[in-house]
C-alpha cells in the first residue's frame, strides 16, 4: 500500500521540521507501508529519506513546472521517479494513486493537496482514502473553515478529515483505517 505525504520544501536536515518528517518517513516504512512524496527537498526529502532507511518503496512525482521554477531534480531517496509535464498532472499523481494521504505541516502546495484530495473524495471521483492532517495547524484552520461554511459543507464531507496531533497518532490511524475489518 503507498500513503501520499503531503509536506514541504521548506526544512533543512537537522531542523525540527526536517527531523520530525523523517520520523514519520521510517515509522511508515516500519509499519511496511510504501511512501509517495512530491520528490523534492524539505520535508518531502526528509519523509523519503526515513522511508528509504526503512527499506520500503519511495516514489517521488516530479514535474517540469517545479523543475523550471527550482531546478534541483527529485532528491536522493527516492527510488522511483514519476515524472509529470506539469503541476495539475502532479497533483493528479498525488491525489489518486496513494491508498492514503497524510499532509505535515505545510504552505500552499500542501493546502491544495489536502483540499484537491478531499474534493476528490466529495465528488467520488476517487475512492475514499484515510486523509490525515498532522498538527494542531491544521486542526484549527480547518475547524474555523469548517464552521464558517457549514451552510455550504455537508458534516459527512467534513468526517472525511482526521487530525492527528503527532506522527504516531497519524501512523496508528492511518494502519487502522487501510486495514479495518
Amino acid at each position: 500500500m503507498i500513503v501520499a505525504i503531503f509536506g514541504s520544501a521548506q526544512g533543512e536536515p537537522g531542523s525540527e521540521a526536517y527531523i520530525n518528517a523523517q520520523a514519520l518517513g521510517k515509522m511508515l516504512g516500519d509499519a511496511g507501508l510504501d511512501v509517495m512524496t512530491g520528490g523534492y527537498c524539505g520535508t518531502m526529502e526528509a519523509v523519503s529519506r526515513g522511508a528509504f532507511e526503512a527499506g520500503v518503496h519511495t516514489f517521488g512525482v516530479s514535474c517540469a513546472d517545479i523543475e523550471i521554477y527550482r531546478p534541483l531534480g527529485v532528491n536522493p531517496w527516492v527510488k522511483t521517479e514519476i515524472s509529470t509535464p506539469n503541476l495539475n498532472r502532479r497533483l493528479e499523481v498525488l491525489t489518486r494513486q496513494p491508498d492514503a494521504m497524510i499532509a505535515l505541516p505545510g504552505g500552499i502546495g500542501t493546502l491544495v493537496e489536502i483540499m484537491l484530495s478531499l474534493n476528490l473524495m466529495v465528488v467520488k471521483s476517487i475512492p475514499t482514502h484515510p486523509l490525515i492532517l498532522i498538527g494542531q495547524e491544521w486542526l484549527t484552520s480547518f475547524s474555523a473553515f469548517f464552521e464558517n461554511n457549514s451552510a455550504f459543507i455537508r458534516v459527512r464531507d467534513q468526517k472525511l478529515v482526521h487530525f492527528a496531533r503527532n506522527n504516531e497518532e497519524a501512523v496508528k490511524l492511518c494502519k487502522s483505517l487501510l486495514f479495518r475489518s
